[in-house]
């Protein structure tokens, strides 16, 4: 069948499990417009955007319970990650984006603990990957695209609302005796005070560690000149001047910027969805479920390396979303999230890759030479290097299979790099190869900071900058003798060892998987980012699983109940 997605949450049946919901199973979908969101707004007014949020507790993503006091499900944060790609191309005169709630009382509870309830492990970790990743998308436009965020509380802001706050360039508490900041998780629930939310207050906001242990234990949380104090928030306002100070604060962090500058569209992907997989334009990813097993490939740009050559930055804004760079990471990130969601018993994926090389190294050098200097095609880097790290993120096992025809160059090498192996075929013509593209030199960086290629090569960085620097062909036993790829193998030793290796791999624990690639993949120095999603794979893995949180009588089932939690007070 084919999909257009577009508007209110739309639910299908699933053709494997997926998030579980009084038993029944549903296959998420991942696209949304403005002009049906159930749960945001947004206001843009020139130069300053007011995003609110207004959750309406009747439009659940799944049926059996209801989101109130602004508390969010999935479904409020697909919208809200909707809302944040619009702001980046279709508002980029955007400089101020000011985030505040519909009700004066609750600016927003955190995560439906009712929908936590309800839904399985899995649906539980990779729903808190999910907004996490989002979160850092609103500090990655902060960081690379010039956007301020004022986070304007007014009443609670619990949890995951704290979570969200917090990821503001600066957060506004009114100071009305009523309005406060909590990450309640640890006394009401049993479970990890929300790892991002945790991570940020230390690593981000630098609270000290006394008054942080204070506050993720305090059920109430924080107000006023306390908050202020402790580094919670950065002013408390008194209720009389609150949106005076807003709009103060959003005029001067503004400053001469006009937003008249003139965005894209972006509507709907359409993509075949049948019951071998999804197949797009760029971007097919085929599901054999009975194996475990998933192949996604990624194709080249259909035009030659002349006619990419021959791009203007005009030309490229008159393709808009049809851009071969926006067009194909919006599907391959739209195969990622299907494939995380909606196929959780596929453990492995096969990556392949078809094309042209000589095309994808020049769309790599044009995008790389006009980025500094258009708003649009900075904003198509980015995001491409956003939906790289989701793939880094995602719990498969990734292998890249580097054969006859494939086009492993440029930002596609990427895909390659990012694998846990990669296997190239060694043809007789000697032709098969791969190549490094201008965005291999840091456009493109790993959640820890580091490029691909200098994650690869921490043991030898001289030599990595140089590789990367050089941005050469490298072809069979070259290639790996670079280090480029894990092995090149010939036409005979292909099959034997590439089948073997693929059947071991979905024979093995996926727990024991997901915690060994989540340890390796992120080499060198820690960051925000991969504390807060290391943590995430193990921590919230392990004590989303712990009676004491989620057994009969654990936190999360008794909140809300005529009944108290009862722990193995027993430390691991």
């Amino acid at each position: 069948m084919r999909f257009i997605m577009l508007g209110k949450p739309l639910l299908v049946e699933a053709m494997s499990h997926s998030h579980q919901t009084h038993g029944t199973r549903m296959s998420i979908t991942f696209q949304r417009h403005p002009s049906t969101y159930n749960h945001w707004s947004l206001d843009v007014d020139g130069a300053i955007a007011t995003v609110t949020m207004g959750v309406d507790p009747q439009q659940p993503l799944n049926p059996g319970y209801e989101l109130k006091l602004n508390s969010y499900d999935l479904g409020v944060d697909i919208e809200l990650a909707d809302l944040l790609m619009r702001l980046r191309f279709e508002h980029p005169g955007v400089a101020v984006v000011v985030l505040r709630a519909n009700d004066d009382k609750v600016w927003c509870a955190g995560a439906n603990i009712l929908m936590l309830r309800s839904s399985a492990h899995h649906f539980k970790v990779n729903f808190c990957k999910f907004t996490n990743e989002t979160r850092f998308a609103i500090e990655d436009a902060q960081n690379q695209s010039g956007q301020h965020w004022i986070a304007a509380v007014r009443g609670v802001c619990a949890g995951g609302g704290y979570e969200l706050a917090v990821c503001a360039n600066e957060i506004l508490l009114a100071d009305d005796g009523r309005s406060a900041v909590s990450l309640p998780e640890v006394p009401l629930l049993g479970v990890l005070p929300g790892t991002g939310g945790l991570t940020r207050v230390v690593d981000k906001r630098k609270v000290r560690r006394d008054h942080a242990d204070v506050f993720s234990t305090l059920s109430d949380g924080v107000r006023g000149k306390r908050a202020k104090a402790w580094r919670l928030v950065d002013e408390a306002v008194p209720l009389s001047r609150f949106e005076e100070r807003i709009a103060e604060r959003a005029q001067q962090a503004a400053g001469s910027a006009t937003g008249t500058e003139q965005g894209i569209e972006l509507t709907a992907l359409e993509f075949n969805h049948d019951d071998t997989g999804y197949h797009f334009e760029f971007v097919d990813l085929q599901i054999e479920s009975h194996r475990r097993l998933a192949t996604l490939t990624m194709r080249s740009p259909h035009q030659t390396a002349d006619q990419i050559n021959d791009l203007t930055a005009e030309a490229i804004r008159e393709l808009g979303e049809n851009f071969w760079a926006l067009k194909a990471y919006r599907e391959l990130n739209e195969a990622l999230l299907h494939l995380r969601f909606n196929h959780i018993e596929v453990g492995t994926v096969l990556i392949k890759t078809e094309g042209d090389i000589d095309a994808t190294l020049a769309m790599d050098t044009k995008l790389h030479e006009l980025k500094e200097n258009d708003w649009f095609i900075r904003e198509v880097v980015l995001y491409m290097g956003f939906v790289l790290r989701r793939l880094d993120l995602t719990a498969r096992s990734f292998y890249a299979l580097m054969e006859e025809e494939s086009c492993f160059a440029g930002s596609l090498l990427e895909l390659g790099l990012a694998a846990d192996r990669s296997y190239l075929l060694e043809d007789e013509a000697g032709e098969n190869g791969i190549a490094i593209g201008a965005l291999s030199n840091g456009s493109l960086p790993m959640s820890n900071g580091l490029t691909r290629i200098g994650c690869r090569f921490l043991h030898d960085p001289k030599a990595g900058h140089a590789l990367a620097e050089e941005q050469g062909r490298y072809y069979g036993i070259e290639a790996e003798e670079v280090g480029l790829v894990t092995f090149a193998l010939d036409d005979i030793d292909y099959p034997d060892e590439v089948r073997p290796a693929i059947e071991e791999r979905t024979s093995l624990s996926p727990d024991a998987l997901t915690g060994m690639e989540a340890n390796l993949r992120f080499a060198g120095a820690e960051t925000v980012e991969t504390k807060v999603f290391g943590r995430l794979s193990a921590w919230q893995n392990w004590i989303f699983q712990r009676p004491n949180a989620v057994g009969e009588t654990g936190a999360l089932q008794s909140f809300g109940e005529p009944t108290t939690p009862k722990f193995d007070w027993r430390r691991t």
